[in-house]
């Protein structure tokens, strides 16, 4: 017999938190993303030595493809972990899938850095990255969703958008990391040492990190929103469905948001490194360093746009970056060819752009969903556009490039996706000081758990 209802209040989820507390639960929430995209980072930089180590050497161009070809298929995996992780994520808490994830995600990455290359164990090498490389995204299916969610529901209203913009600080802080780890391996060490152990650092470094997230990610409470749902008895007992149903616009609105997102970050952050030495001239280190100090800018100014978006509404922050993203790509590709100052200023423009829709995407797609349906909407929104448009930046840019013989390419395949995430944000109301639990998260309406059971 269900429990009756509790007066659980949206005021009562709205107590304010003691300053250690919110900082334990940025913390909790953002280890996860920075373990994943210092692993993901370390992946792409290195992707050459990878190719080396890892396929047999007979074409430059078609090793470096297939390791990107592998990077693309870890994405394409993502929404099947979305599918699973999200909606586990809104029946049982965003606490146990936020520790289920890095731990699946931290055991991965470790095998990887002590799995032998093709030059000891043949066409396994390759095929056991491709599988570990899979497990790893399908873990990252769950990553997003689960953090954003906490994020969003321990941050207080007023301050929500910079409460959840340090999920993306923790993503840039990854990317930092993973630069900064290129830049001493590729100036501290020879292509020979590179190639037999260098490249392993990064992956055995990052398996600490994932204990240490894990640790402290099962000692956190689950959110006042989700504690809510269960005081209530009002949690989904099948969220995908309930989703599908009944926020299918939200959905494609989050999805707009979210891709907007991704290929400017992979872009700026990943493909920028290899196409300032592919088709630039400049020196790994140099490309290492521009990328190190992008993501020095986004960490100071991610958080400023969240906290603007706090002041101003999501709305203005959000359409104000895409429509600087739609008209400067272009411009910005063609600096490049203006040599390195050219490439600095380009790249410095692009990624406080970026900064800007990373400050505000994150926060505006969750404040979007109930409670009830949250995670797995985020999920599913942030994996299904991953793995399509995120993953295949590198290989399309390679691709595109090597068949129109244009190093322009990027900025046109910016200006796409900038238009989307634009045409998104416009169809969107103003969500900043809204209330995450709603009548409809606290009632029987609408509820999946009182329809009739499908045939």
């Amino acid at each position: 017999m269900p429990t009756p209802h509790t007066d659980v209040t949206t005021a009562e989820v709205e107590v304010a938190t003691d300053v250690a507390a919110l900082r334990r639960s940025v913390v909790a929430g953002a280890v996860g993303v920075f373990v994943h995209w210092f692993d993901w980072a370390a992946y792409a930089y290195l992707a050459s030595t990878v190719a080396t180590v890892f396929f047999p050497d007979e074409n430059g161009t078609t090793g470096l493809l297939a390791v990107f070809g592998v990077f693309a298929v870890s994405f394409g995996i993502r929404p099947i972990g979305a599918m699973v992780f999200g909606p586990l994520g809104d029946r049982i808490g965003r606490k146990r899938t936020l520790s289920l994830v890095i731990f699946m995600m931290s055991g991965a990455t470790l095998t990887i850095g002590l799995l032998p290359g093709y030059a000891a164990i043949g066409v396994a090498a390759p095929v056991l990255l491709v599988v570990l490389r899979l497990v790893q995204g399908f873990a990252a299916g769950g990553e997003f969703g689960s953090a954003a969610s906490f994020l969003a529901e321990t941050a207080s209203r007023r301050r929500r958008g910079f409460g959840v913009s340090w999920l993306e600080v923790g993503s840039l802080l990854g990317f930092l990391a993973g630069s900064f780890v290129y830049l001493l391996l590729s100036t501290g060490l020879d292509e020979s040492q590179l190639t037999a152990w260098g490249w392993r650092v990064p992956f055995l470094i990052s398996a600490p990190l994932g204990v240490i997230g894990f640790i402290i990610r099962n000692k956190i409470e689950d959110t006042p929103e989700y504690r809510a749902l269960e005081a209530n008895d009002t949690v989904a007992r099948t969220p995908v469905r309930e989703l599908f149903r009944h926020h299918k616009p939200q959905l494609l609105q989050a999805a707009g948001l979210m891709a907007a997102m991704h290929v400017p970050f992979y872009a700026v952050l990943t493909y920028l490194v290899t196409y300032e030495t592919d088709h630039l001239g400049h020196s790994a280190g140099s490309a290492a360093l521009l990328s190190t100090v992008i993501s020095l800018l986004g960490l100071v100014l991610v958080p400023v746009f969240g906290l603007l978006s706090d002041r101003v509404g999501r709305k203005p922050v959000f359409v104000g970056a895409t429509a600087a993203l739609l008209v400067l790509s272009t411009p910005a590709f063609l600096l490049m060819r203006g040599g390195l100052a050219g490439t600095w200023i380009a790249g410095l423009l692009l990624g406080a752009i970026l900064a800007a829709i990373l400050g505000t995407y994150a926060v505006w797609s969750a404040e979007i969903f109930p409670t009830r349906t949250r995670q797995s909407g985020l999920s599913i929104a942030y994996n299904i556009t991953a793995a399509l448009f995120a993953g295949t930046v590198p290989y399309l840019m390679t691709v595109l490039i090597s068949a129109t013989g244009s190093t322009l390419v990027p900025g046109p395949y910016l200006m796409v996706f900038a238009a989307g995430g634009l045409i998104a944000a416009l169809s969107l109301k103003e969500t900043a000081g809204s209330a995450l639990l709603r009548p409809e998260d606290v009632s029987d309406a609408p509820s999946e758990r009182h329809e009739a059971p499908a045939v």
